[in-house]
């Protein structure tokens, strides 16, 4: 397979298990949680305690190990084995009426989205493209807005037609089926992109650079805590949106969903935007600018009640959203260089997990306890705010780490 070919191959592979892993099962599953609070009387901090719990639980240490595992080995065996994973855990989903297995099957949720979601694909396309990274990054990453804005539409035709519990062990089966085959194909093949090298195990391998002097930079604790900040406000938003327009705000399913799905097209719109930036300007920038963006539509959500202002927000949130996740293994890359990627963005992932699971618990509980959804909503401002402010804060030109005994490169 030659090089365009192939690199082809990985955007289209890397577009499809971000479809199903994120867009499919990460924002496919609160779609359902008021059905689960109607029918299991479960309150809405035991609904996003699943998410939380079986992040916290599986990110720090599967996290670690599989961004070791893929700079060792490749992402291709990790990746196939998450997909099965998440897809096997939305089919349990459908299966459950305790929160024993409710929390059994989230867990397993989460693994498979450590394992085949955004790590081994950042790494992956950062490895095979170059000049064209953050379109590449940009292209793939529409596959979580593609999914994500097909699945409220699909998940209620769907449960109209079979039930909600039926909805998801379909949504399920159809993740496998259209993600497992592509990457069954790769070639891997990581030592495509210049500088990348292959990343082998074994004699002759080249050895990793080390964690240490990254770690010891205040760059990259800079860019954990924008990550963990934004992630938190972002994933906070979306793992209540649903509960908090249908049982608060009292709209109807349909219409939620069609809300919902704006969100998700949103992305589209800003994945390939911020895409396009990131090759263009500074990262940094815009970073910044995304950052701002989410920052700046929270705040709409208390006036949710208008049809015109909800539906800015969707759009405009989504243009952030989309551009949140795509933007940080660019960043890092250009920070800490591609050798190291996988570890960092393991570190990076783990931490961005715990707050995507501690925030939406945090902003539920908030709703259980006050009887509104407007203390959920000032933490998730505050929470912007500082994810933007570490990001302006990160300094304009860095070193890039590199193995012993080559020059330094400054970025």
């Amino acid at each position: 397979m030659n090089r365009t070919r192939a690199q082809t191959h990985v955007a289209v592979t890397a577009f499809l298990a971000l479809f199903a892993i994120v867009g499919v099962a990460t924002y496919g599953l609160p779609f359902f949680y008021d059905y689960m609070f109607h029918d299991f009387g479960w309150t809405r901090q035991q609904i996003t305690s699943g998410n939380a719990y079986s992040k916290l639980l599986i990110g720090p240490v599967f996290g670690l190990i599989a961004g070791w595992v893929v700079d060792r080995f490749g992402p291709k065996r990790l990746m196939l084995a998450g997909i099965v994973m998440a897809g096997v855990a939305l089919i349990g989903l459908g299966s459950i009426t305790t929160l024993t297995g409710f929390y059994a099957f989230y867990l397993f949720n989460a693994l498979g989205y450590v394992c085949g979601g955004p790590l081994p694909n950042q790494v992956l396309l950062s490895r095979r493209f170059d000049a064209n990274r953050g379109k590449a990054m940009g292209f793939a990453y529409l596959g979580i807005g593609v999914g994500g804005a097909l699945v409220p539409l699909l998940a209620l035709w769907l449960t109209q037609a079979y039930g909600w519990q039926n909805a998801l062990k379909l949504l399920g089966v159809l993740m496998i089926a259209v993600a497992v085959p592509p990457a069954l194909f790769i070639e891997e093949q990581p030592g495509d992109a210049p500088g990348a090298g292959p990343a082998r195990s074994g004699p002759g391998a080249p050895a990793l650079v080390p964690l240490g002097p990254i770690l010891r930079q205040r760059t990259f604790y800079l860019l954990l805590v924008g990550s963990m900040c934004s992630i938190g406000a972002v994933g906070g938003t979306m793992q209540n949106l649903k509960l908090y327009l249908s049982l608060d705000a009292g709209y109807a399913q349909g219409e939620v969903a069609r809300v919902l799905s704006l969100v998700l097209v949103g992305s589209l719109a800003g994945r390939l935007l911020m895409g396009h930036l990131a090759d263009r300007y500074a990262r940094r920038h815009v970073m910044l600018l995304i950052y701002a963006i989410v920052a700046c539509t929270i705040p709409l959500l208390f006036f949710a009640s208008s049809h015109a202002v909800l539906y800015a927000f969707a759009a405009a949130f989504g243009i952030g959203l989309g551009g949140d996740y795509m933007i940080i293994p660019l960043m890092a890359a250009d920070l800490f260089g591609l050798r190291a990627l996988g570890r960092v963005m393991g570190i990076v992932l783990t931490a961005d997990a715990a707050a995507e699971a501690v925030v939406p618990m945090t902003v539920a509980t908030l709703r259980d306890h006050t009887g509104s959804y407007h203390g959920g909503l000032a933490v998730l401002m505050a929470l912007a705010a500082v994810g933007a402010l570490a990001v302006l804060a990160l300094p304009r030109a860095v070193a890039v780490p590199v193995p012993a005994r080559q020059p330094k490169v400054w970025r």
